[in-house]
Formats: structure tokens, C-alpha cells, sequence
């Protein structure tokens, strides 16, 4: 096992807003306060009763899914958390993931495409 899902990201225009939509689908609390988020205009968090976490973030321009039309297909992206980002990095590039944004060494995060292109990031846990 390389890394622990931490949470799934949908980009979205108002990130409170649709936090608030799956709280009243899925029960939760919106925006618990955790450590390793701050929720803000552009981030919110549900947390669910089962212990899983949606994340919500602002995605200006948002142009959403219209499926099955391939030419816009669903969006989401997988946080995924590492105890060593340098050692995830190198394990997920052996496989086959490309890195798209490693940033500044202060960065707790780094973004990935896996095979397929779909972005996703590695965390500091």
C-alpha cells in the first residue's frame, strides 16, 4: 500500500453551497473543523457519518458534466494521503502516473495524472 484515500474533490462554482447539498443527502457535518483543512470561499468539507470526507472546491469557469457526452465528462479528483511525499512520488511515477504540479518544497501536495489523465494528489498525512 502506497497511500490512504483521504478524501474525494469535486470542483464545482460554490463550493459551500453543494457541501450543504450532499450534507442533506448523505447526513454529515459541513466544514468540522480538521487539521488538515481550511475551509474557506474557494474549499469546503463534509464529513460524513460513516467517517467519509467530500471536499468541494471553486472551480472558476465551471462548465459541468454533461453525461454521457464525452466531450464534457464527469469530474473529480482523489486526495490521497502519504506519510513521505518524495517516496509516494517516486512509487506512483514507477507506475505510470505523470506529474503535472510539484510546486514549492513548502507544499504539502503534489498533482499526478494517473494512465488514464485524470489528476490526482499526493498529501502529506
Amino acid at each position: 500500500m502506497i497511500a490512504e484515500l483521504q478524501c474525494v474533490v469535486l470542483d464545482c462554482p460554490e463550493p459551500l453551497r453543494l457541501a450543504e447539498f450532499y450534507a442533506g443527502l448523505l447526513g454529515g457535518e459541513v466544514n468540522r473543523p480538521d487539521r488538515r483543512w481550511t475551509p474557506d470561499r474557494e474549499w469546503a468539507t463534509l464529513h460524513t457519518p460513516n467517517g467519509q470526507v467530500l471536499c468541494f472546491q471553486l472551480a472558476v469557469g465551471h462548465r459541468p458534466p454533461a453525461w454521457p457526452d464525452p466531450e464534457r465528462p464527469q469530474q473529480f479528483h482523489l486526495d490521497l494521503a502519504v506519510p513521505d511525499l518524495d517516496r509516494g512520488q517516486a512509487q506512483v511515477l514507477e507506475r505510470g502516473a505523470v506529474l503535472l504540479e510539484q510546486g514549492p518544497a513548502t507544499r504539502d501536495f503534489r498533482v499526478f495524472a494517473d494512465p488514464a489523465g485524470h489528476p490526482f494528489c499526493l498529501v502529506q498525512s
